[in-house]
Order: structure tokens, then C-alpha cells, then sequence
């Protein structure tokens, strides 16, 4: 039986990268999938495409979890379409970098609105369904523990990130949720291509700090927030885990 048979989640900001690469795992891990979009509507459906083409159940559901509705629409859907909630993946994040002389206040409420406000308030949504036994997944990055130049606001919602899921793995423990965050180091995404990092020096200069001697791939967030998202993490809870090919 697939690790998530019966099981549903939902994935915020899944229209691409890492976020459809988790919905896709999800999915072929048995889970029924709500692969929420906040701008890019052909990108979730693409990605509902995939998964409903390879045999599974999923949904594009607009929704931008910085509001408190964009938010709370995003979980009614699951349980409107699916009629229940077990895993949360909170995905949605945006960047932008700088040095501390460029910093304002538009660029930090960008950034801290959807990376940190739009995991409580999608979370807040959901806690309210999600039943013993579910999962939360963060997905913070590895800047929170390399604290690059230039990315004082990014790296300070990622430090954010992580700090909140060892609160809320205290908070929510005694009802048997988990919570969890995953951090990855550089992957190759849409994202990362379009900020002209793949196959520049930066990635080179990256790569060699990669013990195992690679970026990472889509895939290889995916399949360790499968494993999060299951019962064979179920005594794994307020942990930031690093995919980052040994990179420190």
C-alpha cells in the first residue's frame, strides 16, 4: 500500500519548483493533493495535469496565503473537495536580495508577509482539521544556518521559519501533529534559472562547498517531505532537517 493512501494534502505555492515537485510526490505517494497557486493558474494545472494523468486526485486552488482568506480558502478547499486535511506543506515563499543599505520597508513586509505570516495564517487555517497523526512540513532553506551576504531579509524569514516550527511542534505535540522543517540548499528551479544562478560562478563556488559534489533537483526535496509527511516519521517532530548534499 502507498505510504499516503487515503491521506490529503495540501501544498502551498506548488505551481512550480519545489512546491510541484512535493505535490506530485504526494500524490504518487497515494495522497489526494490541493496544489494551491497564488498568480500562476496554468502552472497548478499543469501540475494537477501530471498527477491526475499518472492516476492521482488533485486540485489548483488560488489563494495567497498572506491574507487571511487567501489563506482560509486555501483549506476549505481540501475539505470541500476531499473532506479532510492531513498534511500541510508549507511551501509558498518568495526572495529578493540586497545589501543592508538597500533594505526597505517594502522589500522586508514582501518577503516576511508571505514566507512568515502566510505559514501562520495557513497553518492557523489548518491546525483546526488537521487530526493526530497529521503532519506539518516548513520548508525554510539553507541560509538560515549559512547567513550569505546580502540576503538579511530572505535569511531572517528562513531563521523565522525555523524558530516557529520548533514552537509550534511544542504547541501542537500534545495533539499529536508534527511539525517539521525542511531546508534545502540550492536546488535547480524555475526560480533559480531566472535569478541566473544555474551555470553561473555562484552555483560553481556553491558546488564545491557540496560534499556530495552537486546542487540539488526538485525531486530530491520531494521525496524527503514524503517521508515527513508519513507514519515512518512519526517520532520526528519540531526537527530542521538540511537537504543540502552535506553543504553547511
Amino acid at each position: 500500500m502507498s505510504k499516503l493512501q487515503g491521506k490529503v494534502a495540501v501544498v502551498t505555492g506548488a505551481s512550480k519548483g519545489i512546491g510541484a515537485a512535493i505535490a506530485k510526490s504526494l500524490a504518487q505517494a497515494g495522497a489526494a493533493v490541493v496544489v494551491n497557486y497564488s498568480t500562476s493558474k496554468a502552472g497548478a494545472e499543469k501540475v494537477v495535469a501530471a498527477i491526475t494523468q499518472a492516476g492521482g486526485k488533485a486540485v489548483a486552488v488560488q489563494g495567497d496565503v498572506a491574507k487571511v482568506e487567501g489563506a482560509q480558502s486555501i483549506i476549505d478547499a481540501a475539505i470541500q473537495k476531499f473532506g479532510r486535511l492531513d498534511v500541510l506543506v508549507n511551501n509558498s515563499g518568495v526572495y529578493e536580495f540586497g545589501p543592508v543599505e538597500a533594505i526597505t520597508p517594502e522589500h522586508f513586509h514582501k518577503q516576511f508577509d508571505t514566507n512568515v505570516l502566510g505559514l501562520l495564517l495557513t497553518t492557523q487555517a489548518a491546525v483546526k482539521h488537521l487530526p493526530k497523526g497529521g503532519s506539518i512540513i516548513n520548508i525554510g532553506s539553507l541560509v538560515s544556518r549559512g547567513t550569505p551576504a546580502a540576503s538579511a531579509v530572505y535569511t531572517g524569514t528562513k531563521g523565522a521559519v525555523d524558530a516557529i516550527t520548533g514552537v509550534l511542534s511544542q504547541e501542537l505535540g500534545p495533539k499529536g501533529i508534527r511539525v517539521n522543517a525542511l531546508s534545502p540548499g540550492m536546488v535547480e528551479t524555475e526560480g533559480a534559472h531566472s535569478a541566473g544562478f544555474i551555470g553561473s560562478d555562484f552555483e560553481r563556488e556553491h558546488v564545491k562547498s557540496v560534499p556530495l559534489g552537486r546542487i540539488g533537483q526538485p525531486d530530491d526535496i520531494a521525496d524527503a517531505a514524503v517521508f515527513l509527511a508519513s507514519d515512518d516519521a512519526r517520532w520526528i517532530s519540531g526537527q530542521v532537517i538540511y537537504a543540502a548534499g552535506g553543504a553547511r
